[in-house]
């Protein structure tokens, strides 16, 4: 495995060290296969971290094989593959323990060791004396480093074991620095810690050890970004995190925020040039390996993160966009977006128009009419700011007189059949298109799901472009009417296709009719986004 790059030096040159597939793949709801830590390593190669630590071979088969396959398949240009695990077992030799050669096995590297640092769990949870523990810590760490390998020491629990016992938690750093430990880094393996805490601790243990340091950070107090920069500002030459900030409980310090406040913010360059444009790109490609539902509020990458809501914000917008965003999105690879809502005004309107590809600034009245429009809609129940492809038809029936048309919907209905004890839907569609009458029917496991499989029977004879789109998503909302006594029902449908993502909004007095309007209005864009003329 090939490895260069700016953050894998040593001597106090500062690293970034990635912990996805290993402490991220702890995350509640998260498994990762062989395949898909490889493609996900691949990826954080190219955004050029420093380290990328694969997981724990020898306690893990799955991790076992991941490192079985990496030596053969994964070309590192920038990072560093490492491996996770324990220091050798109290009362063993390190040369007999099994996992410590399973480590070497691995063909890493870079090995990362996690030790005890809190006297409380040497006596309690290794059921071993505190220089035995030194000793455990002593002996691994040279024997791999005899073995070649660059080794890294993670003293769990490390904050905790310092208020208890300061003098030991010292020990177990100056220990495992001595023994040819490349960085000890200090855990807040409980996500407790505040900001001002962690740098007071760094730079007592630093003037009390003389090691170089890393920083590793729960989010248990929604401090770990905070954390790990005051642990940099401190003087750590490493900082661990996770990709998105998966982990388990409520997460690892998030990575690519670190790394972008780092960069833009601070001043310090971490990745290799030109990297930070790709974070974007990077952070929601995990995402998707991962199967994990993108963030929308996440720093720098969300799809929130430059979104613009108040009329006021898109006023201002207009003159400058620096007036209301911390950065240019598109230096982290993302984007500005106006969001529609019954809080936009005109200037909301007219910057969302040209991102859909609508120039409106010419024409007051249409401006102030679709404005209005808007603000009567999101009244009655409809939400745009999640639905551009349903504002981009509102905003085509407003400039071209009417909305594209691909049928003539004469009638539909779903009937629910409880049959052999389960439930069954059918629905019926009657329409016409490309000069056909057409009576559909099919079946599904709920009545979105028949409809959707209804109107394609019945337009897939027309348009055959259809195929390619694939219902992703839908979401349902009970709320109130403008009147605050009708019930209504609000439908959120997202669809997929030729690349390209959308949302539609249908709204209703029942969850079928929104889920209708919704669906139509899904395949209509769809059709009309491909360019696909109407064969009414």
């Amino acid at each position: 495995m090939e490895s260069t790059g700016l953050s894998t030096g040593s001597g106090g040159t500062f690293q970034v060290y990635d912990t996805t597939l290993r402490d991220g793949a702890q995350q509640e709801g998260l498994s990762l296969s062989v395949q898909d830590k490889l493609l996900i390593a691949g990826h954080l190669d190219d955004l050029g971290v420093g380290f990328v630590e694969g997981g724990w071979p020898g306690a893990i088969p799955k991790d076992t094989e991941f490192f079985r396959r990496a030596a053969e398949e994964l070309t590192l240009k920038n990072a560093v593959l490492t491996a996770f695990g324990a220091t050798r077992k109290a009362g063993v030799a390190v040369h007999d323990d099994p996992q410590v050669k399973a480590l070497i096995d691995s063909l890493a590297p870079a090995v990362t060791l996690v030790a005890k640092s809190d006297i409380r769990h040497v006596e309690r949870a290794l059921r071993t004396t505190p220089q035995e523990n030194l000793a455990m810590i002593t002996e691994t760490v040279r024997h791999l480093r005899d073995h070649g390998r660059r080794v890294f020491v993670d003293a769990e629990h490390f904050f905790d074991g310092y208020r208890f016992d300061r003098a030991y938690a010292l020990e177990v750093v100056r220990a495992a620095a001595e023994a040819g430990a490349e960085a000890v880094v200090l855990c807040d393996t409980n996500g407790g810690m505040l900001p001002n805490q962690v740098a007071d601790v760094v730079r007592d243990v630093r003037q009390g050890s003389g090691a170089d340091l890393g920083i590793h950070c729960h989010n248990d107090t929604g401090c770990a970004v905070a954390n790990s920069l005051a642990a940099v500002d401190a003087g750590v030459i490493q900082v661990q995190g996770t990709l998105n900030g998966y982990g388990e409980r409520t997460g690892n310090a998030d990575l690519i925020t670190v790394v972008a406040d780092l960069e833009l913010k601070l001043g310090r360059k971490v990745l290799p040039d030109g990297r930070i444009h790709d974070i974007t790109r990077i952070a929601r490609a995990v995402d998707e390996i991962a199967n994990v539902a993108p963030y929308n509020r996440q720093p720098y990458v969300g799809a929130s993160a430059f979104a613009h809501k108040a009329g006021l914000h898109a006023s201002a917008i207009k003159v400058d966009p620096d007036l209301y965003q911390h950065i240019d999105p598109a230096g982290v690879g993302n984007d500005m977006r106006m969001l529609v809502s019954d809080m936009a005004g005109r200037a909301s309107i007219e910057l969302k128009g040209r991102e859909l590809g609508f120039d409106l600034s010419s024409d007051r009245d249409l401006l102030g009419r679709v404005t209005g429009r808007v603000k009567q809609l999101e009244a009655d129940g409809y939400t745009f700011e999640a639905a551009d492809a349903s504002f981009s038809l509102l905003l085509h029936e407003e400039v071209h007189g009417t909305r594209p048309v691909y049928c003539d919907v004469e009638s539909w209905r779903v009937i629910t059949e409880f049959h052999g004890g389960a439930a069954v839907c059918e629905a019926t569609v009657k329409l016409t298109a490309g000069g056909v009458r057409t009576v559909a029917t099919a079946e599904g496991n709920g009545p979105v799901s028949a409809l959707d499989h209804t109107l394609r029977q019945a337009l897939l004879p027309v348009y055959p472009e259809l195929e390619r789109m694939k219902l992703t998503d839908f979401k349902v909302r009970i709320l109130d009417g403008a009147s605050a006594t009708d019930a209504v029902t609000r439908v959120l449908v997202e669809t997929t296709g030729n690349g390209a993502v959308w949302q539609t909004v249908g709204v209703g007095p029942n969850m079928v009719e929104a889920s209708w309007q919704a669906l139509l209005e899904s395949f209509v864009y769809g059709l009309h986004f491909s360019g696909v003329p109407s064969r009414l």
